[in-house]
């Protein structure tokens, strides 16, 4: 037994003994030590980043954004700063509602300011112009958000015009341009149903030169044509169809628009071949119709229907133009005058507003062979009518130099004012004692 055991106990005394003086001599040379991980003392700043970003996958927006604001404040050297401020901004746009949405887009846009030449400034543009979209109402509400979302994507275009997201860009300018449309079309057509037809082309006239993609320009235009054709201006309404037949020569009104340009001896001109080409484009493309079990479900939605905007075409970058121009002629008015859209009447429903002139045409071979024009806002002058201009041989209108005959009254006569005044205070006076005497028959005392 004693000669089995000790050749056992000599081995693992030996092993032991190797292991320890193999150990001291990796401990002594160091070559083969293995360094620590000092990655997460090294990087605080990822190391916010990285947890902050992990938060706002799942939901935690309020936490992501304290972790984030902690690391812009302590590290303002860090390379994770541009993307900090960013992902804040991306926070409250995911989080969505009023007070969230509004919160991005003041975000989004303090990035632009202090990042403006990083690539993600077209993104925060793009942001900024999408959020407006998103809080953008049907045609028949308020247009602010829709009228904010145009303004920033066509702002996006002209600023970033080599960037990926252009087509994405451009086509949401065409569903924004498309609600904005529908919204001037709508009440347009509101009027021309009542045949106020002044308040009715004083929008359609920006319509058709503003939105040349909105689905029902063309039939914008034939109401044009139309209001001017009843107005007795065939010139202006030739105008419109020829504009059918050019750049709508799809649309159902284009045959008619012909044969109205043949009657007035007007050629017809022929079909653009990129509009042509377009509206080939337009109705390849599949258009969501609601039935009848969809239309009650339409109605609770609350961002507008753009299933039918345009998907081919430049849109329109250019701003609103708020004055309409002085050279459209409505209608004429009373005693021959032709009443004229001036600047600054932006399309005024009333007829009678500040930016209209009147235009009174004088029968030719009279003394004063020319066209009169008087603001609509001036005073008339004493003892004339402008709606009706003085023909040559007709007698001169009553005033206070020449009164008229049969016991009329003169049209105007000078009042003392002390006299008026006492006129005044007699009415007063007479007036007080028909309801002191009125009272008196209700109560007796």
């Amino acid at each position: 037994m004693r000669i089995r055991r000790e050749p056992q106990i000599g081995v693992f005394l030996a092993t032991v003994l190797l292991a320890s003086f193999l150990t001291g001599c990796l401990g002594i040379g160091g070559k083969k030590k293995a360094a620590p991980d000092t990655t997460q003392s090294a990087e605080p700043d990822k190391v916010l980043f990285n947890s902050s970003m992990n938060d706002i996958q799942h939901g935690r927006y309020t936490v992501a954004r304290l972790s984030l604001q902690t690391l812009i404040n302590s590290y303002p050297d860090s390379e994770y700063l541009a993307k900090a401020k960013l992902a804040i901004a991306d926070s409250y746009y995911k989080e969505g509602g009023t007070s969230g949405l509004t919160q991005a887009i003041s975000e989004y846009k303090d990035f632009i300011t202090f990042f403006p030449f990083l690539d993600e400034a077209a993104y925060a543009q793009m942001q900024v112009a999408m959020t407006h979209y998103r809080m953008m109402e049907k045609p028949d509400r308020d247009s602010t958000q829709a009228r904010a979302a145009e303004d920033e994507l066509q702002t996006f275009l002209l600023k970033y015009p080599q960037s990926p997201l252009v087509p994405q860009a451009e086509q949401h300018l065409r569903d924004v341009q498309e609600v904005l449309a529908e919204g001037d079309y709508r009440v347009a057509h509101f009027y021309y149903v009542k045949r106020a037809y002044r308040a009715s082309a004083a929008r359609l006239l920006e319509l058709a030169d503003r939105y040349p993609l909105y689905s029902q320009s063309d039939q914008a235009l034939w109401m044009l044509g139309d209001i001017y054709e009843k107005a007795e201006h065939r010139e202006v309404s030739d105008k419109y169809y020829e504009r059918i037949v050019r750049d709508y020569p799809l649309s159902p009104h284009a045959e008619e628009a012909k044969q109205k340009l043949v009657a007035d001896g007007i050629p017809v001109p022929q079909p653009d071949a990129a509009s042509l080409a377009r509206m080939q484009h337009e109705q390849e493309i599949p258009r969501q119709h609601h039935g009848l079990l969809q239309n009650p479900l339409k109605l609770l939605k609350s961002g507008p229907d753009v299933s039918m905007a345009a998907h081919a075409g430049q849109p329109n970058l250019n701003p609103p133009n708020e004055s309409i121009a002085a050279s459209e002629i409505l209608r004429p008015g009373p005693g021959g005058a032709v009443v004229v859209g001036g600047e600054g009447g932006g399309g005024s429903s009333s007829g009678t507003g500040s930016g209209s002139v009147a235009v009174e045409t004088v029968p030719a071979g009279s003394s004063a062979n020319a066209t009169v024009v008087t603001p609509s806002n001036s005073p008339p002058a004493t003892g004339s009518n402008p709606a009706q201009p003085v023909k040559p041989g007709a007698p001169a209108p009553p005033s206070a130099t020449n009164p008229p005959a049969n016991g009329d009254k003169p049209a105007a006569t000078t009042k003392d004012p002390k006299a008026s005044k006492a006129e005044k205070d007699k009415k007063n006076k007479e007036s007080t004692s028909k309801k002191k005497k009125g009272l008196r028959k209700i109560i007796p005392w």
